[in-house]
């Protein structure tokens, strides 16, 4: 059972599905908040994710983040990561008022970027008692090094000097300079989940504003993910992503309790909707969070 619902993070209404078990209780129901990858909405991965969960006997969370989706928020297609921790806080603010969700057993799955993102907005939010990444990325260690750090120093110099001066062309009051980040200069299997019929929607990866990229640049996901302990840390990647070693490399820096599952044969993407790899990822996800969210 689904239902759209709406919430506010700061000072933005941002749109959400909540899904819920199809077989009603008496009983509080534990929850999860699920966050969608950058430039994604909460129709695509997230909500297949949050469905599966829901039958699982959880209340499933997810959201399109400020400035995307249907959520509020000008200019379009923003991707701001001290945003989106914020509505991720926000989001469990929502959950922790709803009379069918027990306050007390609220977690969170992150993927792609929001991967990071959750990790980040758990490290300061106790309310999240259980953390859980599917193929998390760290956009700003990307931005500033390229994916797997093989990106050119000037680039990163170059990148900041194109948002700097869209900057200054918005104070001028000039159109919002934007630029396309999901092309065929990407992976192929990426930009067959979001530009072709496999995973595209129509209100997914719009042209963002180039001054995304110098907040980007300056975040980092995983400086504090230590906060997260005594809280659990579950990260599952695939054998054969490309970003494997983000996961591997937020792991080793994070405290215990803490385990990296790895899925045998998957991709960074496949995580995102081939069933023979979501299957054990929920499989997994679901027993973690039966045992991390159960009732005291």
């Amino acid at each position: 059972m689904k239902t759209d619902v709406t919430f506010l993070s700061g000072n933005l209404t941002l749109a959400g599905i909540l899904f819920l078990p199809d077989t009603p209780t008496a009983d509080r129901l534990p929850a999860v908040v699920v966050g969608h990858p950058s430039g994604g909405v909460k129709e695509q991965t997230a909500s297949i994710y949050a469905e599966r969960l829901a039958r699982g006997g959880f209340a499933a969370l997810v959201f399109d983040a400020a400035y995307q989706g249907e959520s509020e928020g000008e200019p379009r297609g923003l991707e701001d990561p001290f945003q989106r921790a914020e509505d991720i806080k926000s989001a469990v603010s929502f959950l922790a008022t709803r009379d069918e969700i027990d306050p007390d057993r609220i977690g969170a799955l992150g993927i792609c970027a929001s991967g990071g993102y959750v990790p980040y907005a758990a490290q300061t939010d106790l309310r999240i008692k259980a953390v859980a990444t599917i193929s998390a990325g760290d956009l700003g260690s990307v931005m500033r090094e390229g994916l797997g750090r093989t990106q050119d120093p000037q680039t990163l110099r170059s990148m900041l000097q194109l948002a700097n001066a869209a900057r200054t062309a918005e104070a001028r009051g000039e159109a919002v300079p934007r630029q396309e980040w999901i092309t065929e200069a990407v992976d192929a299997e990426t930009y067959e989940y979001y530009r072709t019929p496999r995973g595209h929607h129509p209100r997914a990866v719009q042209p963002w504003p180039v001054r995304t990229l110098d907040q980007i640049i300056q975040y980092d996901s995983y400086a504090l993910i230590r906060l997260i302990s005594p809280r659990p840390l579950l990260m599952i990647i695939g054998s054969d992503a490309n970003t494997a070693y983000i996961s591997r490399e937020a792991v080793e820096k994070a405290a215990e309790p803490k385990e990296l599952f790895v899925i045998d044969g998957a991709t960074h993407i496949s995580l995102y909707d081939k069933d023979e790899h979501v299957t054990p990822a929920i499989a997994k996800l679901t027993a973690y969070f039966a045992t991390h969210l159960a009732a005291i």
